[in-house]
C-alpha cells in the first residue's frame, strides 16, 4: 500500500520497555509498603513492651515482641529514673531493601509498687534477647554503664 509507513515491531518494543518499567516501579512500591508495615509493627511491639515492663512484666514484654514485631526483631530495655524505654529493631527487609533497618521506640512510666527491673521467670529466646546484666540497665545519668 502506498503511503503507509512500516512501523512493524516498534509498538512491541515500546510495550515491552513500558512493562519492564512498570514492573520495577511496582516492585519498589511493594518494598516500600513492606518497610512501612514493618516499621509500624516495631512501633506497636515497642509500645506494648514498654507498657508491660512498666507494669513489672518484662518477660511478657519479650513474648509480645516475638508475637507482634517482624521475625528476628530484638528488644532493648533502658531505665531512666521511673521511666522505661523499649526499643525494637530488626533487619527483616534485608533481602528486599539492603541497608534498611527498621525500628521503633516507646516510653512508659513505671507503675507505683512495681519493680520494672525484675528478671522474667523464663529465659528469653535468642531472637529477642537483649543484654540482661541487670534486666534494665540504668541510663548514664543514674551512674549506669557508659
Amino acid at each position: 500500500m502506498p503511503g503507509r509507513r512500516r512501523d512493524g515491531g516498534f509498538v512491541t518494543v515500546e510495550a515491552a520497555i513500558s512493562l519492564g518499567a512498570l514492573t520495577a516501579v511496582l516492585a519498589m512500591l511493594m518494598a516500600g509498603i513492606g518497610a512501612l508495615s514493618g516499621h509500624i509493627r516495631c512501633l506497636d511491639a515497642a509500645r506494648e513492651a514498654a507498657r508491660l515492663t512498666a507494669a513489672g512484666q518484662p518477660g511478657a514484654a519479650e513474648a509480645v515482641v516475638q508475637t507482634i514485631a517482624p521475625h528476628g526483631a530484638k528488644l532493648a530495655l533502658r531505665r531512666s529514673g521511673d521511666g522505661i524505654t523499649a526499643e525494637v529493631t530488626t533487619d527483616a527487609l534485608a533481602g528486599f531493601l539492603p541497608g534498611i533497618h527498621l525500628g521503633g521506640a516507646a516510653f512508659a512510666i513505671a507503675e507505683p509498687g512495681t519493680d520494672p527491673t525484675d528478671q522474667p521467670a523464663s529465659a528469653p529466646s535468642p531472637a529477642t534477647q537483649s543484654s540482661h546484666a541487670p534486666a534494665i540497665p540504668p541510663s548514664d545519668e543514674e551512674g549506669g554503664p557508659t
